[in-house]
């Protein structure tokens, strides 16, 4: 009977080990997620002011840049990549998460967003 304790037990904290840390690994994503969509879109306000009253606005490479780097410094500058084209930021944000009941190396965990420069009212998507 107690071996079938042990081994019970055991498979017991290895199963809430899984669950425990798999939930921390979903929360890091999730706030990765949060990070990236917020700084693409401070990216996204850098929009050059020559542009805005010809039509179509595009983005100021250096101002949009500047206004990525900015937030990600207000929120801890996480290890990131920001990509800036002419009308649209993508932004690429990167997380450890550490371990708390597993053994092993922290997760790490990666999301990437887009914003887009919009003029207008669009239909909706």
């Amino acid at each position: 009977m107690t071996v079938f304790v042990a081994v019970l037990g055991a498979g017991l904290v290895a199963a809430a080990g899984l669950a425990y840390d798999g939930a921390a690994k979903l929360g890091g994503l999730s706030e990765a997620r949060e990070l990236a969509d917020n700084t693409a879109r401070a990216c996204a306000q850098g929009i050059s002011p020559a542009s805005v009253g010809g039509g179509a606005p595009e983005l100021d490479l250096t101002l949009a840049e500047s206004k990525a780097t900015d937030y990600l410094a207000r929120v801890g500058s996480p290890a990131s990549t920001v990509t800036v084209g002419s009308t649209s930021c993508t932004v690429t944000i990167e997380l450890t998460v550490a371990k708390t009941l597993l053994p092993g190396e922290p997760f790490t965990v990666s999301a990437t967003e887009t914003a887009d420069v919009l003029y207008g009212v669009e239909a909706a998507r």
